[in-house]
C-alpha cells in the first residue's frame, strides 16, 4: 500500500514545524508546513493576513493549503494549521493521513508562541487565547488524531522518534 501523507496538528506553539522538519528527514519525505506555505504564497505572515483579510479569510486559506498538501505526492509530512480541525471537509480529508496531536497545556504553548512574530497572538492574552482555541478544538484534535503526544516535557527529537516509530507500525498494518 502506498504511504500516507503525515500531518502534524496541534496549537500554536505546540512544535509542529520543528517536529516535522525532523519526521520528514526521518522517512525520506519532503516537509509542508502551513505557516511557511501562507508566507511563500501571499508573501506574509499569518498574523498579517489575518490583519489584513480577517481571520475567516485565513482559515480558509489554510484549508486550501492542507488539501493541496494532502494531495502532494510523495506523501509529505505536513504542519498543519491548528484551524484546519474545525472544517468538516478537512477533518474528512484528514481520514487517509496518518495524524499526530501534539498537545501540551495551554501557558506550556503560550510561552512558546510568544517567540513567534508570525503567530496572530499579538494584542491579546495568549494563554486565555488558547485556552479558549483548545477548549473549541480539542474534541476534534482527538477525533482526527490516530496518535497524541503530550509535548510539554517532550523534546521535539523524542517526539519526532515516537511518530517514526508510530508511522513504522502503521504501514505494517496497511
Amino acid at each position: 500500500m502506498t504511504a500516507r501523507p503525515v500531518v502534524l496538528v496541534g496549537l500554536m506553539g505546540a512544535g509542529k514545524t520543528t517536529v516535522a522538519g525532523r519526521v520528514a528527514a526521518a522517512l525520506g519525505r519532503p516537509v509542508r508546513d502551513s505557516d511557511e506555505d501562507l508566507a511563500r504564497r501571499y508573501g506574509q505572515t499569518a498574523a498579517a493576513y489575518a490583519r489584513r483579510h480577517g481571520t475567516g479569510a485565513l482559515h480558509a486559506a489554510e484549508a486550501r493549503q492542507l488539501g493541496e498538501a494532502l494531495a502532494d505526492r510523495p506523501p509529505p509530512v505536513i504542519a498543519a494549521a491548528a484551524s484546519v480541525v474545525e472544517d468538516p471537509a478537512c477533518r474528512a480529508a484528514l481520514a487517509g493521513a496518518f495524524v499526530v496531536w501534539l498537545d501540551a497545556p495551554p501557558d506550556v504553548l503560550a510561552a512558546r508562541a510568544a517567540t513567534g512574530a508570525h503567530r496572530p497572538v499579538r494584542g491579546c492574552d495568549p494563554v486565555a487565547l488558547l485556552a479558549d482555541q483548545r477548549a473549541r478544538r480539542a474534541r476534534w484534535f482527538a477525533e482526527v488524531a490516530d496518535l497524541t503526544i503530550d509535548v510539554t516535557d517532550t523534546p521535539p527529537a523524542r517526539v519526532a522518534d515516537l511518530i517514526v516509530a508510530a508511522v513504522g507500525r502503521d504501514a505494517a498494518k496497511r
